[in-house]
């Protein structure tokens, strides 16, 4: 099959939405949809997958079968072998299958394919290098609760802490611990204003949950407790790249969906190796699926 009568398909998925970029004979869709990070579960992933696939094939009209698909991920777990495993396990069958790290894929789409760095924020966090030596290196990526430094998990997290000692008179009830209380409780049930009513919030929430609590977190970044977990963001962003590139000549590109919030934080004396991201992830992810269209016959599976 030639690459331009293929059904390429790119995606990009982690623990609060789903972007699929679909091409197909000269034509291209984007459609977006629910989380697809494997933390949530690999079968809600392929079924937010499954799903955009075929919203995407609907939009483009494409008389292709699933089967003669070439699909290429980028999700976020993917680094975590036994969910890797399972999504393989789980995948129906396709003309070729290659699942990365979000992280890759962003990469690949920030620096068009290029020797680079990128410090992905979003949900969650993760650096990924490219050396022109070819070499790959990664940090983070260790996912939430424990890792995702700098992320929107990571805030939400420890700015929930602010909520709860202002509801049991740790400190004084403030415009900030408000905000966060009424942002829970959208997210809820019930409403996130006692004790109680937040110890269940805070007992079920899962990435997801907390990512939400971000903006409210960078709104409020005057806030002596919003403004010091920003600057120990920024910091964290610095660190990461230090580990990428010990030797600071890497171009590094922030991206995600926090990405802009978060750069004025970044340290000063990192400012001139920051630059704007090419491409998007879903971009990257699509750029890896047209690699996956093969000249012989088979499905592939990239693991």
């Amino acid at each position: 099959m030639a690459a331009e009568d293929a059904l390429l398909v790119g995606i990009d998925g982690g623990g609060s939405g789903t972007r699929l970029m679909a091409q197909w004979q000269g034509r291209c869709v984007e459609v977006t949809g629910g989380p697809s990070g494997l933390a949530l579960g690999v079968a809600r992933a392929w079924r937010t997958i499954l799903a955009l696939l075929e919203e995407a094939r609907q939009a483009l009209g494409a008389t292709l079968p699933v089967e003669q698909c070439h699909l290429a991920l980028g999700l976020a777990g993917a680094n975590q072998w036994s969910w890797r495993d399972a999504f393989f396990q789980a995948a129906p069958d396709l003309a070729g299958l290659r699942l990365e790290s979000d992280a890759f894929t962003t990469l690949v789409g920030a620096h068009q394919g290029l020797h680079g760095a990128i410090v992905a924020l979003g949900t969650g966090s993760v650096g990924e290098a490219l050396h022109g030596d070819g070499r790959r290196v990664s940090v983070g990526g260790y996912g939430f609760p424990s890792g995702d430094e700098a992320s929107g998990a990571w805030l939400g997290l420890r700015a929930s802490r602010h909520a709860q000692h202002a509801l049991d008179g740790r400190v004084a009830p403030d415009d900030f611990s408000r905000a966060l209380c009424e942002t829970m409780s959208m997210l809820a049930s019930a409403p996130a204003t006692c004790a109680a009513t937040l110890t269940h919030w805070l007992s079920s929430a899962d990435q997801t949950r907390f990512a939400a609590l971000a903006p409210v977190v960078i709104r409020h970044g005057d806030h002596p407790v919003a403004q010091a977990l920003l600057h120990q963001a920024g910091e964290d962003i610095a660190l990461m790249y230090q580990a990428l590139d010990p030797r600071g000549q890497l171009p590094l590109a922030l991206c995600g969906g926090l990405a802009d919030a978060l750069e004025p934080w970044v340290p000063q004396a990192l400012a001139t190796q920051l630059v704007r991201p090419k491409g998007s992830s879903v971009e990257g992810a699509l750029r890896l699926a047209g690699e996956l269209c093969p000249s012989s016959q088979g499905r592939q599976t990239l693991q």
